[in-house]
């Protein structure tokens, strides 16, 4: 008993430190403004409104950051959250209130040290997205994700989409996606940036980057020449323009995947 008491108190003063510590970290580096922390406060999940959105026990409502909540089929991942329900939370807002009210947060069961994102992440039930910010607040998450690809868990039993298969991303226009593949070609023009997924004339993925996030992505060393012929992983909605497109607004939502056969070059 005394054992469990004390591994549970590692585990509290652990989370503790990784959410209510962020803000020390952030003093010692430059930290986009959607990430910065703001005082950690205690609350309770009274309940789920729609797309996950948090309704404590305070009154205030919440969202996961960093994640991406299943749209088409959230009875999983509903079930997941309310099973905390009424449970002390430790909350760490990021950046401001977004224009529907809501704090966006990360968010532990106090007792347990459950980390709300990286749970849904592990199991297969959201993925790390960083929805209209510029920025993943918690790069890490990306990394969660790949022991419930690896499984086929929740929504990864569909696995990856291929970028170069056009017509299945067709079929999902509207809906939020992971794809990857090879980069055939890089398009650089004054608006934007097209990353194409296919041979002209064949049916394919195409990637569009804003002038702002081929810029942040130019910093990371990314560009015409260093991204055409490497293999990467995309996420976002998918559009039906002359083919199937997606639109990146976050320079952290391309994941190049072939590093390793770049720095042996």
């Amino acid at each position: 008993m005394i054992g469990r008491r004390i591994e549970r108190i590692l585990r509290t003063a652990s989370m503790a430190l990784v959410l209510a510590g962020a803000a020390r970290a952030e003093a010692a580096r430059s930290v986009a403004p959607e990430c910065v922390s703001g005082p950690t406060r205690q609350e309770a999940l009274a309940g789920l409104g729609e797309r996950g959105e948090m309704i404590l026990a305070s009154g205030d409502r919440a969202v996961l950051d960093g994640i991406r909540w299943p749209v088409e089929d959230d009875g999983a991942a509903r079930a997941w959250m309310l099973d905390h329900r009424h449970r002390t939370l430790t909350l760490v807002p990021r950046g401001e209130i977004d224009r529907w009210g809501r704090m966006h947060v990360d968010a532990a069961v106090s007792d347990e040290a459950i980390d709300l994102a990286g749970g849904l992440i592990e199991e297969g039930l959201a993925y790390a997205d960083a929805g209209e910010r510029d920025t993943l607040c918690r790069p890490a998450l990306l990394t969660l994700e790949s022991g419930a690809r690896a499984a086929a868990r929740g929504l990864w039993r569909a696995g990856v989409r291929e970028g170069r298969d056009g017509a299945a991303l067709r079929e999902a226009t509207g809906r939020f996606i992971v794809a990857q593949g090879r980069v055939v070609n890089v398009s650089e023009r004054p608006a934007r940036t097209y990353l194409d997924f296919a041979k002209r004339g064949e049916d394919g993925l195409t990637v569009t980057v804003s002038k702002r996030t081929w810029r942040r992505l130019r910093e990371r060393g990314l560009n015409v020449a260093t991204l055409r012929g490497r293999i990467v992983r995309v996420r976002g909605i998918v559009e039906a323009w002359r083919g199937p497109t997606l639109d990146i607004a976050s320079a952290d939502m391309i994941e190049v995947l072939d590093e390793e056969r770049t720095l042996r070059r």
